[in-house]
C-alpha cells in the first residue's frame, strides 16, 4: 500500500495516541507517567501547528504508521531558530523507512520555515534511537545524569544536535506553519520523505 506524509490534524489524535500510549505505559522513553487523553493529544497538535510542523505518515487504508514533530527548544527569544524534534512509529512500520522518511520531510519543512538547529533528547539506554539519530546526521553533544525518575530508577538523558542549515547573518523571522505549508517547496519536502518509505 502507498504511504503519504502530511500535516497532522486534531482528528489524528486517537491514532497518535495508539502509537504513544505503550511508550508511556511500558518504557522510560517518555517521561510522562500517565497516558494523556485523545483530547489532550488533539490540543498538543493544535498548539504546535501554529509555529512548528507535526507530520504523520498515513497508509492508504488510513493507518497512521508514525508521526514526527518539532517544538520549542527554550523559551527565550534568542532560541527562536532552534527546535526540539520527536518521532515515534507504529509497530507495523519497523524497518520500512517510515522513521527516516518522516524525519527527512520534517527537516525539509523546518528549513523552509527558517529553522537552523534541531535538538533531540534521548532517555538512556536506547540504542535503537541513538543509532537512528546518528544515521540521519545528528551529532552527540552531551549527557545529563539522573535527571528523570521512572519505573523505580533514575534515568540519564543525552542530547544530539543536527544543523538544518547555516544560520543567517541577520535574524530573519521564521515562518508560521500555515504560511510555509502553502509554498511549493513544502510539497517537495514531503515527497522527498515519502520517496524513502517502502510500501507496506
Amino acid at each position: 500500500m502507498s504511504i503519504r506524509i502530511r500535516l497532522a490534524t486534531e482528528a489524528d489524535a486517537p491514532s497518535v495516541l495508539e502509537i504513544y500510549a505503550p511508550i508511556v505505559q511500558e518504557t522510560h522513553i517518555s517521561f510522562e507517567y500517565e497516558v494523556p487523553s485523545a483530547a489532550e493529544i488533539a490540543g498538543r497538535i493544535r498548539g504546535k501547528l501554529v509555529k512548528y510542523p507535526w507530520l504523520v505518515a498515513e497508509r492508504e487504508d488510513g493507518l497512521i504508521l508514525g508521526y514526527a514533530y518539532a517544538g520549542l527548544w527554550r523559551e527565550r527569544t534568542a532560541y527562536s531558530w532552534t527546535v526540539e524534534t520527536t518521532i515515534y512509529t507504529h509497530a507495523e512500520a519497523r524497518r520500512t523507512g517510515v522513521a527516516r522518511g518522516l524525519y527527512t520531510a520534517l527537516f525539509g519543512a523546518l528549513r523552509i520555515q527558517g529553522y537552523c538547529q534541531a535538538i533531540a533528547g534521548i532517555a538512556l539506554p536506547n540504542e535503537a534511537s541513538v543509532g537512528f539519530h546518528e544515521a540521519v546526521g545528528f551529532i552527540y553533544t552531551g549527557n545529563f545524569e539522573k535527571v528523570g525518575y521512572k519505573f523505580g530508577r533514575w534515568i540519564d538523558v543525552a542530547f544530539w544536535q543536527l544543523e538544518l542549515q547555516p544560520p543567517p547573518t541577520a535574524s530573519t523571522p521564521t515562518l508560521d506553519t500555515t504560511v510555509a505549508s502553502q509554498l511549493p517547496a513544502w510539497a517537495d519536502a514531503l515527497r522527498a520523505g515519502e520517496a524513502l518509505i517502502r510500501s507496506t
